[in-house]
């Protein structure tokens, strides 16, 4: 009897932090993705949206993945006509101000590579906030040109309502 019972709830939990996407305190993430990488590729990212939803601003500060030796929070600027890649130390979270981590802006780099991103996939991200702290996220892999997530084939538990 208390195998269903815990399998019940777990499943309920499961649903119910899913079926709104992600959330570290007063911190929502919404639609973690990266693109397909080559077999030969050394280095990947990824992407996803920030949402503040308290009264506090927070930081995220740091991302791991078992799938990268390292993962590095990073930023695109323009450099006398050539736009480059940078780190950065923190990525800013403001409340009703909604930060995208997309292609050609902020993103989270993936450096060495332990395997490529294949399309149709998923990946564990571990993303820490200053205040809100650690959480983990799946990060869904789209094709190699993508520009944004795709939702197809998702399913409910990629939705936010």
């Amino acid at each position: 009897m208390r195998i269903p019972a815990l399998a019940a709830l777990m499943m309920f939990a499961a649903g119910t932090a899913l079926a709104h996407g992600y959330k570290a305190g007063s911190v929502e993430i919404e639609h973690p993705w990266a693109r397909a990488t080559a077999p030969s590729a050394q280095n990947g990212a990824a992407y996803l949206v920030l949402n503040g939803t308290g009264k506090e601003n927070d930081r995220l500060v740091s991302a791991a993945t078992p799938v990268a030796e390292k993962a590095e929070l990073h930023t695109h600027l323009m450099d006398n006509g050539v736009m480059k890649m940078r780190p950065v130390d923190a990525i800013e979270v403001t409340p009703g101000s909604p930060t995208a981590l997309q292609p050609g802006g902020l993103h989270i780099m993936l450096l060495g590579l332990k395997q490529p991103l294949v399309k149709g996939k998923a990946f564990p991200l571990t993303l820490t906030f200053e205040k809100a702290g650690p959480v983990t996220v799946q990060v869904d892999v789209q094709g190699a040109g993508a520009a944004a997530p795709s939702h197809e084939g998702m399913g409910d538990s990629h939705k936010t309502h």
